[in-house]
């Protein structure tokens, strides 16, 4: 019989992302109300000595898949792996962050294993034993309570930043076990050649706790200056609208949006975003947004928590000015 939560961790460039811990942490409420145990797959190249930091979250067991052919994610090799580790283990929940990478990994996967998915879920519950996942639909306008009929695993992603992270205890120890599993050369289809890495080495707008984001009320490339200066300032990242990015303003992975990126960091603060549906499914999950818009009518300022209807030129650098002197 089925049993037990599995959590897949994702790591990148041998660090552990922000995401797996809150599934980790998700995994261990979920697991506790079962009266069950959280084991998480940990995979790469000598990665090893970051599987203890997974037991501070919550895992029990830390299955540790380690091979130099998987020191870079390819979804041919990281679905062989994982699909042999959860047929061996047989769980009956197993959770993923959704990343870009998880979204990739997680599609492949449950059609590996002939099973249901929901993918970018909000909330988690168990209901008569079973997982019971919530995920945003029509581009964020309502949400879907999804239950599962004979599926096992029964999988889902968890949006970033929405899941409560539990503070690490260090007595918290998970029992750390080398995986067992076979890798056909043959069968990987892809090689990665090369990494080209973000030389800003800027937080990742999935993993941001505050996002400063604009579109185009910004006017130009050059407008983004003052964004980049209250970003510095505050410890944010910097986002923006799909109509900045088709112009060209900012590189594609800068860009929030249902055909960007998903974030829901603690501050959003719209600057000359008017607030397009496809916008607003990519950041209304954001514990607080404010707007900054000439337009009073401007869509954004129906899902903000706070609102200012004036020139962001004109406010913006007043903000920076007085975070500056708070800060």
């Amino acid at each position: 019989m089925a049993q037990g939560v599995f959590i897949i961790a994702e790591q990148r460039g041998g660090e552990i992302r922000k995401v797996s811990y809150e599934i980790v942490s998700e995994a261990r409420r979920l697991a506790d109300s079962l009266g069950q145990k959280v084991t998480a797959v940990l995979i790469g190249s000598n990665i090893k000595d970051k599987a203890a930091t997974l037991g501070h979250y919550g895992a029990d067991k830390v299955l540790v898949a380690d091979d130099p052919r998987l020191e870079t994610y390819t979804t041919d090799a990281y679905v062989s792996v994982i699909a042999e580790l959860v047929k061996a283990n047989d769980p009956a929940i197993a959770l993923l962050g959704a990343s870009s990478q998880g979204k990739d990994l997680a599609s492949r996967l449950s059609a590996r294993l002939g099973v249901g998915m929901a993918q970018d879920c909000t909330q988690f519950s168990i209901e008569d034993g079973n997982l019971t996942a919530t995920r945003p639909i029509y581009a964020g306008k309502a949400y879907t309570r999804v239950t599962y009929t004979n599926s096992s695993p029964q999988m889902a992603t968890a949006r970033p930043n929405v899941m409560a992270k539990n503070e690490p205890d260090e007595s918290k120890t998970a029992q750390i076990i080398d995986a067992t599993f076979s890798l056909d050369d043959g069968a990987l289809k892809t090689k990665v050649a090369d990494v080209m890495k973000d030389e800003t080495e800027k937080v990742d707008l999935t993993e941001a706790d505050k996002i400063v984001s604009g579109g185009r009320g910004m006017k130009g490339p050059e407008g983004y200056g003052i964004l980049e200066e209250l970003a510095d300032i505050i410890g944010a990242s910097v986002g923006a609208s799909r109509s900045a990015v088709d112009a060209g303003w900012r590189p594609h992975s800068d860009q929030v949006g249902q055909t960007g990126k998903v974030v829901s960091p603690n501050l959003y603060l719209a600057c000359g975003i008017s607030g397009a549906i496809q916008h607003l499914a990519g950041m209304s999950t954001a514990k607080v947004i404010v707007a900054i818009n000439k337009d009073p009518d401007a869509p954004i300022f129906q899902k903000a928590d706070y609102g200012v209807v004036d020139d962001l030129f004109k406010i913006v650098p007043a903000l920076t000015e007085e975070f500056k002197k708070v800060l």
